[in-house]
């Protein structure tokens, strides 16, 4: 297994768990606010605690979800090939 196997494997576990997060996180805050969250926090018309609101919760819990996702596929990779992906060996 080599480089390309995995950023192909650990991109493709990054952006599927963003994906997930994202809908789940639009789903959570639909149901604990009544509305959607805004599709622009940087536009004037959102409110600054709705802005920054959205930006905290969904920066922090897309992030933490790639995280767990891109370890998992590292453990995956380091079980499958015998060592973990060279980008993510120590001194490396």
């Amino acid at each position: 297994m080599g480089a390309l196997v995995w950023k192909v494997l650990g991109t493709g576990a990054a952006v599927g768990a963003a994906v997930v997060a994202r809908k789940l996180l639009t789903s959570g805050w639909t149901a604990a606010t009544g509305k959607e969250p805004p599709e622009n926090p940087q536009d004037p018309d959102v409110s600054w605690q709705e802005a920054v609101g959205w930006a905290v919760v969904s920066g922090a819990v897309i992030e933490v979800t790639r995280l767990l996702a891109t370890r998992k596929a590292a453990a995956y990779y380091a079980k499958s090939a015998g060592h973990p992906p060279k980008a993510l060996q120590k001194g490396e």
